[in-house]
């Protein structure tokens, strides 16, 4: 369940990239004892695109929490509508939450900052039977002709234990 929100941010925000020029990874500093997943360039996605994820792990395997960078480049003069584009990922993902029986409230799109440059963001919170089970999150930024997505999502308490990590992820990014 966790990772499938995280499969819908790559397919939604592929449609505001094109092939532009080659730009260095981003760089992230992942937090110790996660397990960082090599991925392969999916041909779904714009040329260029590059995803990079950590997963949080229990003793016997299961993920408590998954977080994904997804850098796409951006045709040269092209105006992405970022808020735009976050609001279309954030309804894709509920509607597949409820698709798979769960309930999602999100908060408001606002401000945030992403690895020192101006990003806008988004939580929700996922339910089913009224109880809360996941928290999931989605950051966007442009910087230098490159769309950035850091997207995290995990079980509600582990979500609220991270909060430490996950920020330091968010302000070790040079994007």
């Amino acid at each position: 369940m966790i990772r499938l929100f995280l499969s819908l941010c790559v397919s939604l925000f592929a449609v505001i990239a094109s092939v532009a020029v080659q730009a260095a990874e981003p760089q992230v500093t992942w937090p110790r004892g996660w397990a960082v997943e090599p991925l392969p360039a999916d041909t779904a996605t714009a040329p260029g695109t590059s995803r990079q994820r950590a997963t949080k792990s229990d003793p016997a395997g299961n993920a408590l929490m998954v977080m994904e960078l997804t850098t796409t480049p951006v045709e040269s003069g092209h105006q992405v509508n970022l808020q735009g584009v976050l609001l279309e990922m954030r309804k894709s993902i509920q509607k597949d939450f409820f698709r798979g029986g769960y309930q999602s409230a999100c908060n408001k799109i606002h401000a945030s900052m992403l690895g020192g440059v101006t990003a806008l963001e988004t939580t929700c919170t996922i339910t089913q039977n009224g109880q809360h089970v996941l928290s999931q999150a989605l950051v966007a930024a442009l910087n230098d002709g490159r769309a950035y997505v850091l997207s995290y999502a995990g079980q509600a308490q582990v979500f609220v234990d991270s909060q430490d990590e996950i920020q330091a992820v968010r302000n070790s990014l040079k994007l």
